[in-house]
This record gives C-alpha cells, structure tokens and sequence, in this order.
C-alpha cells in the first residue's frame, strides 16, 4: 500500500506543484511591494537608516527593490519570463540575507528553495512560457522540418 502511494505521489506532474511554488514566492514579494507603496517616506527611510545597501543610494536601492518586486511577482504567476524573474528574486534574496537581514536566513533559504526549483525546472505546462515555447517550437520544426510536430523541450 505504501508503495502504491509513493508511485501516486512520484506521478503528481511538476506543473500542478509549480503552481503554489509560483503563488507563494510571488506573493512574498508582491505584498513587499505594496507595504513599500503604501508608505514610500517610510520605504525610502528603511533603506536609509536600516537597510543600508552597499553601493547604491538608498533612493536607488528603493526604487529598484519596488520595482522589481512589483514586476518579478506579475511574471511568476503569468509564468512568463520565469525563469529570468526567479534568478532576479534569487539575486534580491541573496541580497537580503547577506546584506539587510542575515539572521532570517530561515526565511530566505524557503524563498531560495522556490526559486531554485523555477529556475531549475521553470514554470510548468500552465504557463504563458510553456504556451510560447510550443508555438515557438511549432514554427520552427515547420519552417526547418515541414512538419508541426512539438517537441519535449518545453519550459
């Protein structure tokens, strides 16, 4: 019986578990974002007198944090261009841990987890990516190969 359900288990397809990976990351980062909005003095004070960035201005760093944070989310749940939101979020996790907060290493090594995994494996099948990798495919083997197969290589 237990080997029946592990065989289950192993057969649950990567995109219906891609999809809370994408949910739940995105909203990490999405509800960052409006905390941010909401107050932007306060935001811009953060990244003044608490977060401390090396190299950039607290202003620049604030704008960037925002704007990737209100993008990268948007993208994930799409799933398009995910895998290149996910390196993006994985570089501003990297970020956070070494730099604003080490001690919530906890927390971002789960957000790393995600990310690493949609990098890895990308956004599954329900996903704009995945739409657009087929018809991209399908065009090609038409115009190279005269046929509208698909191929296996989808992200």
């Amino acid at each position: 019986m237990i080997g029946r359900i592990i065989r289950w288990l192993d057969g649950v397809p990567y995109w219906i578990l891609a999809i809370p990976l994408r949910l739940a990351v995105a909203t990490v980062f999405w509800n960052s974002a409006m905390t941010k909005l909401a107050n932007w003095d306060s935001a811009l004070e953060l990244f003044t007198e608490e977060y401390k960035v090396p190299l950039l201005p607290p202003g620049v760093a604030a704008y960037m944090a925002a704007s990737i944070e209100l993008t990268a989310p948007v993208l994930l749940v799409l799933g398009l261009a995910t895998r290149p939101a996910a390196l993006v979020l994985l570089g501003m996790t990297t970020v956070i841990e070494v730099f604003v907060y080490p001690l919530a290493w906890p927390t971002h090594i789960q957000w790393a987890a995600i990310l690493l995994v949609l990098l890895c494996r990308g956004p599954g099948k329900l996903s704009l990516d995945h739409w657009l990798w087929r018809r991209t495919q399908a065009k090609y083997d038409l115009a190279n190969h005269g046929t509208g197969g698909e191929t296996n290589n989808a992200p």
